[in-house]
């Protein structure tokens, strides 16, 4: 048997054996491998029973699995996209939309940031069967930084964010599918950069809350590299003026390849998340309420009935840190980890996961842990 035949089978009969491992308040591996067969950024959703749906990629195949009554079920390969961009928060993400698990991903025939599409798989049976793909950005070639966020509204409507390169300078377009993901509107700018282009490697994320859309991006204006909110309230026909997050300016002629992440509670308070130098901050939306909660970087974030939690990591194989809501003081939940995300559902006193990678050399990890 060659090496890459027993890597694959090494992966499989693992998460055959954590079928039946209980989801608990210490962390569990979900699926683990190596070299090309290593799984990378884990994103998840949360339905409104409060199943977990967990989506990864490995090489140009997107897995998926559930959590659901504290049991994980084996990671299966749902599709593949050719040349999928994938790491430094490139990769599939997920969705609930109605009774459809969507999930959508970036790729092209050539790959190496030649060519890439949004491209959207939607399944009616919770991830056993497939359909697809559907694509989103409606220029194709467009989407071929690879950097992209897609959330669902409460109605169900979906949207999806990202950096656009159809024409000179990175830009931010947004579209909507009101039909779990079978088709998708006429892509509507929602930024442009005076400055002829945003920062080219940051990932932008979004958040719908009734009439409301609002984006989180990273900014290039006039040298500086600061997070910037996008809105809409009108549905996302229309943005207005962007406005900047956090009381000062971070110049640097370079990209930092970290974007944050925003939220909402249960009161429908919005938060933001973000790394500006060695220093992760949340903040609201203005530039009065920016507070410093430790030192890292990829830093994302989930609202709950209790609050706020927040995660980031102290560096980029670092340490795991943890910011439970109304508390000052951080947690370790691991180390040698990146890129966690942190999520938790709609209903009252909702399970919040947190899933992150973890790397021993070449093996990387995907590892998942319920916060109590």
């Amino acid at each position: 048997m060659n090496q890459p035949t027993m890597n694959r089978l090494v992966c499989f009969v693992f998460t055959l054996i954590l079928n039946s491992v209980v989801w608990s308040s210490e962390p569990l591996v979900l699926f683990e491998g190596k070299d090309s067969f290593a799984p990378k950024q884990p994103q998840a959703c949360i339905d409104s029973n409060g199943t977990a749906h967990v989506a990864f990629g490995v090489g140009n195949d997107v897995y998926h699995c559930t959590v659901r009554d504290d049991k994980i079920s084996t990671p299966k390969v749902a599709f593949q996209i050719p040349n999928m961009s994938l790491g430094l928060r490139r990769g599939p993400r997920i969705a609930r939309s109605n009774s459809s698990v969507v999930i959508t991903a970036i790729g092209g025939l050539e790959g190496k940031g030649k060519d890439g599409d949004i491209l959207c798989f939607r399944s009616m049976d919770e991830g056993k069967t497939w359909i697809g793909p559907n694509r989103v950005n409606d220029v194709e070639g467009s989407a071929r930084e690879g950097l992209h966020a897609m959330t669902a509204s409460e109605d169900g409507t979906l949207w999806c964010v990202w950096l656009d390169l159809r024409d000179r300078g990175t830009k931010l377009f947004v579209s909507k599918s009101i039909d779990q993901g079978a088709t998708w509107t006429k892509n509507v700018l929602a930024y442009r950069s005076p400055s002829g282009s945003i920062c080219e490697c940051c990932h932008p994320s979004i958040l719908a809350q009734g009439s409301w859309v609002h984006i989180l991006f990273r900014n290039s204006l006039k040298g500086d590299r600061d997070m910037y909110l996008a809105s809409s309230n009108d549905h996302g026909e229309t943005f207005g003026q962007a406005i900047r997050i956090g009381d000062k300016n971070w110049a640097l002629n370079a990209c930092p390849m970290d974007g944050g992440m925003l939220a909402v509670d249960h009161r429908g308070q919005m938060l933001t998340t973000y790394r500006r130098s060695q220093n992760v901050f949340i903040a609201g939306n203005s530039t009065q309420t920016e507070s410093i909660v430790g030192i890292g970087e990829q830093p994302w974030i989930a609202g709950t009935d209790e609050g706020f939690f927040t995660v980031w990591t102290s560096k980029r194989d670092g340490d795991l840190m943890l910011l439970r809501p109304k508390t000052t003081e951080p947690e370790k939940l691991s180390d040698s980890s990146s890129f966690p995300v942190v999520i938790s559902g709609t209903q009252s006193k909702p399970p919040t996961y947190v899933l992150w990678e973890k790397r021993d050399g070449n093996r990387i990890a995907i590892l998942g842990q319920r916060i109590q």
